[in-house]
């Protein structure tokens, strides 16, 4: 929410710049939250706030296609000594454990790793590089890298977007319902608590003339 929040401050150009910034260098390796910067600006997308859905959706695929290719580059340049040092520079993101595990995936599903990757945050930090430095041919990664950023980028987009304007319309239709709800709540709690005060105190007379002895 406060991600959302900082972004309503801020003009629809910056929005799409710093989200095409954040998930273009979370795709090059750098672990960002670029998923939680996507959701928050589809989400402020819906509440028109001037935000185009369309553009934000172009943006965030432009992003994360360059980023990812940019990660190739590197990777395939830097080897298995980038890797190395990732590792010890980042070691929650970039461990032994996590490698081997993106590595399996790599060698079992091919170009489909790097297309799925793109919906799983270890596999996004790490398809762009470790494509480059496991040698990938680059026209397999440019298609599998397209295709996931456009369905994953795009998708995200228009599923928060209509998911945000569901809500918002719900929230309208149900909001007088809501307050009528509320106002019988809080008029049957009134009542109840008003009977129960009201038989508490009869008890007490009640015990009260059973204390006090009888005279002749």
């Amino acid at each position: 929410m406060h991600v959302q929040e900082w972004l309503d401050t801020v003009p629809a150009g910056a929005v799409y710049a710093v989200v095409a910034l954040v998930i273009g260098l979370e795709s090059l390796g750098i672990p960002l939250p670029g998923e939680i910067i996507l959701v928050s600006a589809a989400l402020l997308s819906s509440q028109h706030s001037g935000v185009n859905p369309v553009v934000l959706g172009a943006c965030a695929s432009v992003g994360a296609v360059i980023g990812d290719s940019i990660g190739y580059a590197i990777g395939r340049k830097g080897g298995r000594p980038l890797l190395a040092w990732l590792g010890r520079k980042f070691p929650r993101h970039f461990g032994e454990g996590h490698i081997a595990t993106a590595e399996r995936s790599f060698e079992k599903w091919g170009m489909w790793a790097v297309f799925f990757g793109r919906f799983v945050a270890l596999l996004r930090i790490f398809a762009g590089p470790l494509a480059g430095v496991l040698r990938m041919p680059y026209w397999k990664f440019l298609i599998a890298n397209v295709l996931g950023g456009i369905v994953w980028a795009g998708g995200t987009t228009a599923v928060i977007y209509y998911v945000g304007l569901v809500a918002e319309d719900w929230l309208k239709r149900f909001s007088y319902l809501g307050l009528v709800l509320a106002a019988l709540i809080g008029v049957t709690s009134m009542l109840v608590l008003k009977r129960r005060a009201k038989k508490a105190t009869a008890q007490k007379e009640a015990a009260e003339r059973e204390t006090v002895p009888a005279t002749d």
